[in-house]
Order: structure tokens, then sequence, then C-alpha cells
């Protein structure tokens, strides 16, 4: 089949849905590859570069979707583009299915098949095709840039001969894949990075990246992660009160705040009020990553940036993506490259349309004349990290001291124990056994329970190390049973044989753990 790519028509959009590499794979699986001309020159693809790895290039849009059977591409298409799909036609591009009802009818209506990106399901075996993440990474780095290119000092603190540079103070709002790309971004460019999620599990993630996750004192049973495919859901008004009034108390201290919090299938919760605003210094950054959906900012206009009267900048692009049109353009088409390999199973050049496919069924709106969203939930469900048990209470001094004794009472009990029966049993022998015997063995069970108490009370992290320490020990061990070996008493010949045989085992044993433990240590 022919996948076509055309050129993206909406105003500023520098993306595009095929490039060469991703067409040279495309072709492995069987299919033909076609593009309008100049559809990736504005993220550096020349028509040359497709024409070398053998695509067609067709010079106007009407000829590439008529010559297409698969038609790839990055923004919701336009009426005018809607108007030129057909019966039999794929679809597959950024779709917004949630809001757009009247093409997914449309498209029905026609029998096309539409595949909506975003809707890909966020389960293990999609993440290769996971468009979204692939877009939201890119527009959560490039978040952080555009903030420092509005901020007028350093992100790192800086001690210098002219005088001492604080570090900025960055707050992200919303911990998922374009909250972490920013926190990420902004704790290697030095800042000192807050972070804040509806979902406390993500707290690990964020305190593993070096930044601060900023806790409410509110007790609230969150959703799980996993329930609603790893994105957020939606709180408690008495949540969201206690929410706005900690972002209130970090207001005046934050020099960038940067907002990435929405709901699938809803408007961006506002979350930063005009009075946090106006609480924040002048030089001050927002860059609210939700402004498409309305933005997490009650100020932010979309696509364009702007300054409040106390000289606060608030920046609302929504094409962060495009504006790293090469990186962007090279991820999206490796995700719909993944697409098409699910869609093309016996890589034959057949698509095959399985709705028994969780993330084909799960990203497919309009398919045999009907509109198959929303889709049910797919049977795997997302993975999450489950939130961590809360901590055990802490004992009082005098529980504390209460615990000890009663440990020090069994462990003194056990000890009586074991003194009473080893006495029994050496005045047992002591009754039977020559006095020559009597002072190597009384020697011999002393050492016993002194090394088993030694050694009972070490740390096992601690013994393997202590592992070759004991190998001197047993030399010394196995040089006094030589010793022993040849006297004229059977029990005392075959007491020394049985030490040889299980001190030359520790030895030899302890030397292999210790080479062993070594090379791990050496450089391949």
């Amino acid at each position: 089949m022919k996948i076509g790519t055309p050129k993206e028509v909406n105003e500023g959009e520098n993306r595009v849905a095929m490039t060469p590499d991703s067409a040279l794979q495309l072709q492995k699986l069987g299919h033909e590859c076609v593009i309008e001309t100049k559809a990736g020159a504005a993220a550096g693809f020349s028509d040359k570069d497709y024409k070398d790895a053998g695509v067609e290039v067709v010079k106007t849009a009407a000829a590439l979707w008529k010559a297409a059977d698969v038609v790839a591409k990055v923004r919701q298409p336009k009426d005018a583009e809607m108007k030129r799909l057909r019966e039999g036609q794929t679809l597959i591009s950024f779709f917004n299915p949630g809001a757009n009802e009247k093409q997914m009818k449309a498209a029905a209506e026609k029998g096309a098949t539409v595949v909506a990106m975003e809707m890909v399901p966020r389960i293990s075996r999609a993440q290769k095709m996971d468009a979204l993440s692939s877009m939201a990474n890119i527009a959560g780095y490039r978040a952080v840039i555009e903030a420092g290119n509005n901020f007028g000092r350093f992100f790192t603190g800086q001690i210098t001969a002219a005088g001492k540079v604080p570090p900025a103070k960055v707050l992200v709002v919303g911990a998922g894949v374009a909250g972490l790309a920013a926190i990420g971004t902004s704790t290697s460019l030095g800042a000192i990075t807050y972070a804040f999620d509806v979902r406390p599990e993500v707290a690990e993630q964020v305190e593993s990246m070096g930044a601060e996750f900023v806790f409410l004192d509110f007790e609230e049973e969150q959703t799980d992660g996993a329930a609603t495919g790893g994105y957020a859901s939606v709180s408690s008004p008495e949540f969201r009160e206690a929410q706005l009034a900690k972002f209130r108390e970090l207001a005046p201290e934050v020099d960038i705040v940067i907002t990435t919090a929405l709901i699938p299938n809803r408007e961006a919760p506002e979350l930063w009020t005009e009075d946090m605003v106006n609480a924040m210094k002048p030089g001050s950054v927002i860059v609210d990553l939700a402004a498409e959906k309305g933005g997490n900012c009650k100020l932010t206009v979309m696509d364009e940036k702007i300054v409040t009267d106390n000289g606060v900048t608030i920046i609302g692009y929504t094409d962060f993506p495009s504006r790293m049109a090469t990186q962007a353009s090279t991820l999206y088409a490796t995700n719909i490259r993944h697409m098409m390999t699910d869609l093309t199973p016996e890589k034959d050049g057949v698509i095959n349309h399985d709705m028994e496919d969780d993330v084909i069924r799960g990203a497919t709106v309009a398919h045999a004349k009907e509109v198959t969203f929303p889709p049910p939930p797919p049977k795997v469900a997302a993975i999450a990290a489950q939130p961590k048990k809360p901590a055990a209470r802490e004992l009082t001094v005098e529980e504390k001291k209460a615990q000890e004794l009663a440990a020090f009472k069994a462990q003194t009990k056990s000890q009586v124990t074991l003194l009473a029966v080893g006495g029994a049993l050496l005045l047992g022998v002591g009754l039977v056994a020559p006095a020559s015997f009597m002072q190597h063995f009384i020697v011999f069970v002393l050492a016993v329970f002194v090394g088993f108490q030694v050694i009972w009370n070490v740390s096992h992290s601690l013994h393997t190390p202590l592992m070759a320490v004991t190998n001197a020990i047993s030399s010394i061990i196995i040089l006094g049973a030589l010793m022993q070996i040849g006297s004229g008493s059977f029990l005392v010949i075959l007491l020394a044989a049985l030490s040889v045989f299980m001190a030359g085992i520790n030895i030899f044993g302890g030397f292999m753990v210790t080479r062993r433990m070594l090379a791990m240590f050496q450089k391949s």
C-alpha cells in the first residue's frame, strides 16, 4: 500500500510525519512511500533526501491524497483535507476526537478509517507509538529553554569577583512526561527545582531527578494512576483549595513557573490564579504548556507572550515541539512507523486493522462506517508506581527502652540455655574421655561458641569481606589440625581430619568469593 504525507497546512507548523529514515523502514514493511513536495523542508529534510530514500515526491496535496492509501500527518486535518478523504483510506494523525465529533462522523460516513495518535493507550507495549509522550518530552525541555530566554538571570548560582548570583527557583506543576522533562532540564541547568503533582506516587521520580516534591498537608485518597491510564484525575474541591493555598505560599519565592497539568478530554484546570501572578517578583516567567486547552494560568493568552503590569512574563505558545522541528519530526515519524508495523504484522504491505488489538482499537476513532470513539478500556492496565505505605508510628523513649529490655532478656535466656546444655555435654564427655583429650576438646568448644557469637552478630552486608579475614583464621586451624592428625587417639585423629576438611573448604571457598568480589571492581 502507499503511505503518503502531505505538507502541514497549519500556520507555523514545521513538523512532518515522514522522514527519509522512517520511509526506509516503512518500505521494509512492503509499503510504498509518497510525499508532497517541500513537506519536510521546514524540518530540514529536502525533496532530494526523500528521493534518495526511494520516496515518490508529488507536486500538490490533491495528488498526494489521491495517490495514498494511508495518509500520515501531524496536526488535526482541516475541513478541506477531510473532503479529500475517501472510502477505504486510512488517516493517521493527531485528531482531538473529544472535541471533533463532526469530522469523526464525516470520516465514518465516507467509510474511511481514522487513527488518532493521541489516543494510543499508555500500556507498556504501546510506548513506542506514544506520540503524546514524544511531543510532551520535547515541549517540557523547550519550555525551560524559552523560560531561560525570557529570564534575566542565570539558572545556576554563581559567586564571582563582581558579586554573588543566587540560583533561580523553578516550580513545575504537573509531573507527567512534559513535567519530568522540564524538571530534568531545570536541574541540569543548576536551578533549585520544586515540583507538584496530584499523584503522590510520582514523588520518588521527582526526587530521583534532583528536585524537591511539594507535599500538601491534606489527606485525600487519590485515584490510582494505573486506573486512569497514567494520567492525573479530577481532585475534590477541598483538595483544590489546599493546592491553591500552597501555590499562593510559593508564588512570591519562585522565579519561574512551568505548568503542564492536563486532564484527558477536559479543559485544563486553572491552577495559577491572577493573585498568584501579582504576588510574583518582577522579571519572573510563567510558561503555560496547557495553553491550547485553556491554560493553567488565568492570564495566559494562547500562542502569545504577554508581560503583566508587575513585570511577569507569561508565555502561552502551543508550538513548542514545532520549534524543534527536526527532532520532533524524527520522533513522531518513528511513532507512525511503529504504528504501521503493528498494522502490517505480516510485513507484506497489506494492512490488517485488528480491532481486537488493544493498541489499534484504542487509537481508532472511526472504522467500518462507524464512530468508534470512545474506546473500551484496554485489557492491560497502565503500569504506575503504587503509593508508598504510610510509615510506622515512631516509638516513644519508654517504648524503645521496653523493647530493648525485652530483646536483652530473650537473648540472655537463649545464651544461658546454650551454656547449660554445653556444660552438661562437657561433663558427660569428661566422665568417659581421657584428660589429654579434654584439654583440646574444651578449647574446641570455646572456639566454636566464641566464633558463633562473633559471626552471628555481623551484618549480612559484611559477610563477603569477612570471608577474606577468616581465611587467615582457617589457616591457623588447619595447621593445628595437621599437627594433631598424627596423634595415637582415634577420636583426636577423626576430629583433626574433619578440621582439615572443613578449614580447607573455608580457605579455598573464601579465596574464590574474594576473587569474585574484586573482579566486580576491575575495569573491563
